[in-house]
């Protein structure tokens, strides 16, 4: 029987994955390399030992295992978390992926490839291994350095470039060729318009229906609730031309801006973790070791480029962008594993037939060495990035401090345009506005091919159910070209009151320019429709009836579409920017070396049958046992500022300790002492940043106690140094003096409010 063979074969693989998953924890090795490894060996290639041999049902496994182990990708990403990451790390993100792409390409032809293949193997290679280096920089001390969160911040946006790729290469594919890069744009204004639809729709329903399974279900229908959603949408993409990646990553990246989050994630932790594994067995499984062997020339060439070319561009991205040599080269060096989307990718390439079966068997290979060789790279990467800095010549030096004080002039700059800060929100509002229309225009017939059956009227007169559809679509496009055209009109407005300020001439002809405006934009609004209205499929009647009905809406509906469009927007702004409240996000900080204080952070899960369960900070005495503190306390959630002693531990906390590296990994040990369990290798946005004290500041000669610091702005003093001597376990008759270097705990936007704080002139004294 066909479906007791699949429970068969699934069984298989989760036993596997345990065993091996364990053994590589043992050893300290990727948990993912070693799933990778069984998978080779339990597959149809390796007799006898191939325990599922049918080529179908792993696909079937691999494909499942996709959509939940991109799900889980798209819950760590979330639109507020790129917002917080800022547009230098999205620019060093794509000069990244541009330098390693065309270094990729341009070497392809020395592995014998080109055309699609070469694209294809240039794209294997610019996308780092979130998985990976993630754990490898846990497991290093450095995800609370400077080096190691902007590093995870560049994998984290590479997966946005991931999904990018992944829809560029998707139309290559359905072309059959590289005529498909001549249609780039219209590829990436297509995708961009279905990824806003979804987001856009997803923030309007998911949320409300979270709350409402929240109110009145158990967790478990939550949970089948949700796995339905991400299938649903996963197959949505599918259908849409995309991939069944894409659909559950934005899925993911939706539930990651709802306040149940957390809940949702603890929920699926276990059938993420489960169906993730089965991912990276499913394509071990599919790989022929024979054909591995036959390729290990391009595999160790391959695996010599990636390592070459993410440093390289990991260290051009973060250059541009204004970070010194030091740093920059040391972000290179983290990012350079391979993993999960490069399977995917090459996986497209094969299924298509447009590449070659090695190409998976190059992608596993590439991905076991550089796993293998990351955590050598990180962990010497500031010994490597000084070595290099030191060598670098003087002009070098002398022409970057020059470059990046423009930058610095150029952010000032920005700051100070008023066109620039009056326009900005409303040129956002009509790009998102136009992609909204784009996306319901463009997947206008697909939507209708999947709601036609439900909609009545047939029996009427032959059409009915379409002019219904499309009488409703009408409508509901209204909402965003309304807002369109008033955001035009505004800046229409703006833009005539600028062009004409202070003189007197032009500002009698003033409405003539803001009349040229309007007509300029009503133009472009009209090219634009037309481009993207599907009239082919509508019937030669549909458009003249759809105009009309759209009239008579303006007509009679106008203030009413006016409110509801409102309405919607004000419940997106809530979605977007409601605070996060929770310690794992990925801001890249602003961060001066610590490591010369001997402190570091260090973050554990308490298990669920901890001895420390119940039981208050100052019962367990932690500070006097093991030397380190409680920072913060993360609980469903919701962060605890510096608990108190009274503060009790339970199951599921998560828990940020501070101290020396020796005294977090005994407070670790303590915490979870009698279980066993592992902790919750995730990063945290708290960082540890040093600040100097200047003359002029205004908390000169006050004390600890007096400023309260962490009332005021949420840092923490973890330490003061003062003529080159060291002060720890500050206490709050503790004074500030000018030329201090203070050591804060907190987050960036934290860190940032303290020094705008010291900078404040003596109270009494004029600014």
């Amino acid at each position: 029987m066909q479906g007791i063979d699949f429970i068969q074969d699934l069984a298989v693989v989760m036993l596997v994955a345990g065993l091996v998953g364990w053994v590589c924890h043992r050893l300290g090795l990727s948990v993912i390399v070693g799933f990778l490894a069984a998978g080779m060996v339990i597959g149809p290639f390796t007799p006898p030992f191939s325990l599922v041999t049918d080529e179908a049902r792993i696909e079937t496994l691999a494909q499942v295992g996709l959509v939940f182990l991109m799900f889980s990708i798209g819950m760590k990403l979330s639109l507020r978390k790129l917002r917080r990451l800022g547009w230098p790390l999205v620019v060093a993100t794509f000069v990244t992926a541009l330098v390693v792409y065309n270094l990729s390409r341009l070497a392809a032809p020395w592995f014998g490839l080109t055309g699609v293949s070469a694209v294809f193997f240039a794209a294997m290679i610019i996308v780092s291994s979130s998985a990976i280096i993630s754990k490898v920089l846990q497991e290093s001390g450095l995800n609370h350095d400077k080096a190691g969160q902007m590093a995870m911040g560049v994998t984290v946006l590479e997966d946005v470039v991931a999904v990018i790729s992944l829809a560029l290469l998707n139309s290559v594919v359905l072309i059959g060729g590289l005529g498909g890069e001549s249609k780039v744009g219209e590829t990436l204004g297509s995708l961009s318009a279905f990824v806003v639809l979804a987001v856009v729709v997803g923030l309007l329903a998911v949320p409300w229906l979270l709350r409402r399974l929240a109110e009145s279900a158990s967790e478990e229908l939550q949970t089948l609730v949700v796995a339905g959603l991400m299938l649903g949408l996963a197959l949505t993409a599918q259908k849409a031309g995309y991939s069944l990646a894409m659909g559950a990553f934005i899925l993911g990246s939706i539930v990651a801006e709802t306040p149940y989050r957390a809940q949702v994630e603890r929920v699926f932790e276990g059938t993420r973790d489960m169906f993730s594994a089965v991912f990276f067995v499913s394509i071990g499984m599919q790989i022929d070791v024979r054909m591995l062997g036959d390729s290990w020339l391009l595999v160790l060439g391959a695996s010599v480029l990636a390592l070459v070319a993410r440093t390289v561009g990991g260290a051009c991205g973060m250059l541009v962008t204004g970070v010194e040599l030091r740093e920059a080269l040391r972000v290179g060096l983290i990012v350079t594993p391979i993993g999960e989307f490069s399977f995917i990718i090459v996986q497209l390439g094969v299924t298509a037939g447009v590449v070659p079966e090695r190409f998976q068997a190059v992608a596993v290979g590439l991905s076991l060495l550089t796993a293998l060789a990351s955590p050598f790279l990180t962990r010497r990467s500031a010994q490597i990035s000084d070595w290099v800095a030191g060598k670098q010549p003087a002009w070098f030096e002398s022409w970057f401090r020059y470059y990046d004080g423009l930058l610095e002039r150029m952010r000032l700059q920005q700051k100070k345009s008023i066109l620039w800060q009056v326009s900005r929100k409303r040129v956002i509002q009509i790009g998102m506005e136009v992609l909204l229309v784009t996306g319901l225009l463009l997947f206008a017939e697909p939507m209708f091919a999947l709601v036609k059956n439900f909609i009545p009227g047939e029996t009427l007169f032959e059409g009915a159910p379409r002019l219904i559809f499309w009488s409703v679509l009408t409508v509901v496009v209204l909402l965003p070209l309304l807002a369109i055209w008033r955001n035009a009109a505004a800046l229409a407005m703006i833009y005539s009151e600028l062009s004409t300020a202070g003189n007197s001439r032009l500002a009698r002809i003033r409405r003539y320019f803001e009349a040229g405006f309007k007509i300029l934009a009503a133009v472009l609004i009209f090219i634009w429709l037309s481009a993207i209205v599907p009239i082919g499929g509508m019937g030669e009647w549909m458009p003249l009836i759809a105009l009309l009905i759209a009239i008579f809406a303006i007509g009679l509906l106008r203030s009413k579409l006016i409110y509801w469009h409102s309405v919607l927007e004000v419940e997106l702004q809530e979605r977007l920017l409601q605070p996060e409240g929770s310690m794992d996000g990925t801001t890249p900080p602003i961060l001066a070396a610590h490591s010369e204080w001997k402190l570091t952070l260090a973050e554990c899960q308490v298990p669920d049958r901890a001895d420390v369960s119940g039981r208050t900070l100052g019962e367990l005495g932690l500070r006097a046992k093991t030397g380190c503190t409680v920072a913060r306390v993360e609980r469903q959630g919701v962060v605890i500022e510096t608990p108190p002693a009274s503060f009790a531990l339970y199951p599921r906390d998560r828990v940020l300790l501070l101290g020396t590296p020796d005294q977090t990994a005994a407070g670790k040990t303590f915490l979870l002492s009698a279980t066993g369990a592992d902790t919750a290798d995730e990063l945290d946005d708290v960082i540890m940043e040093t600040v100097d004290v200047p003359p002029e500041s205004g908390l000169i000669g006050r004390t600890l106690a007096e400023l309260a610091p962490t009332e005021r702005v949420g840092v923490q003093v973890a330490g003061i140094k003062r003529a080159g001597v060291r002060l720890l376990n500050l206490g709050g008759d503790e004074k500030l003096f000018a030329g201090d270097e203070v050591l804060l705990l907190g987050t960036a936007t934290q860190i940032q409010a303290f020094e705008r704080w010291l900078i404040e002139p003596p109270q009494g004294q004029a600014r």
